[in-house]
């Protein structure tokens, strides 16, 4: 007697795969629209919210606010009630203080990489964050101001320490949306243009102030 092959055809997605498909498009929607300042903080989310925005059944979109609250991208409490991180002054030091550890470090390592192109690259990327600057889209100028300091930290050849960078810009995300909406913007590529100098001038100490200094200058006004 012949038996069925349980192994579905190659084209044919299970509902499992369905699923994590989901899950995981829901969880990338959400992660940039955090990192990039898109939501306020302390903003309620609901589940049923969530899928029906995306399209998605209850179970991918928990598994998404899960994977987020995990990341610290979310606050999740015991009663289930989602929120947007609201971070205390000590968490924003914190925040702040691994920026400061881990930024100058990676900028440093990618010095020896950091060949004309790439400097190029990066005035081109400053100048569209002013672009974002004034046109006053916040969203637009964080995820430039991100996309900046990634392409150079991209070059240290460093994934674990980039990884923890961009779980702390996560985190921040709200904050630095808050940041960007309380303070002056006459120049806020000055510090880019610091960073741009040494990078050029193969200045390490000089590097690594700058860096410092840009990724810490804005979230100290907030605890200040």
């Amino acid at each position: 007697m012949m038996t069925s092959d349980p192994t579905p055809p190659a084209n044919i997605t299970t509902g499992a795969e369905a699923s994590l498909a989901a899950h995981e498009r829901v969880y990338r929607a959400l992660r940039g629209r955090i990192m990039y300042g898109e939501m306020d903080a302390g903003v309620p989310l609901t589940i049923r919210g969530i899928g029906a925005e995306f399209g998605v059944s209850m179970t991918p979109a928990r598994e998404a606010v899960r994977r987020l609250a995990a990341e610290g991208a979310l606050s999740l409490s015991s009663s289930g009630r989602v929120t947007t991180p609201n971070l205390s002054q000590e968490r924003i030091e914190e925040l702040a203080a691994l920026r400061a550890m881990l930024e100058p470090e990676l900028a440093a390592r990618a010095m020896p990489r950091a060949h004309m192109a790439l400097i190029e690259r990066l005035h081109t990327i400053n100048g569209r964050i002013a672009e974002h600057v004034a046109k006053n889209d916040i969203a637009a100028y964080i995820r430039t101001n991100l996309e900046f300091h990634r392409t150079i930290y991209l070059r240290a050849q460093a994934p674990a320490m980039l990884a923890l960078a961009e779980t702390v810009w996560l985190q921040l995300g709200p904050t630095m949306r808050m940041l960007y909406m309380s303070r002056t913007r006459t120049d806020l590529q000055r510090h880019h243009r610091l960073i741009l100098a040494a990078l050029a001038a193969g200045d390490e100490p000089g590097l690594r102030l700058a860096v410092r200094t840009d990724v810490t200058q804005g979230l100290k006004m907030l605890v200040g």
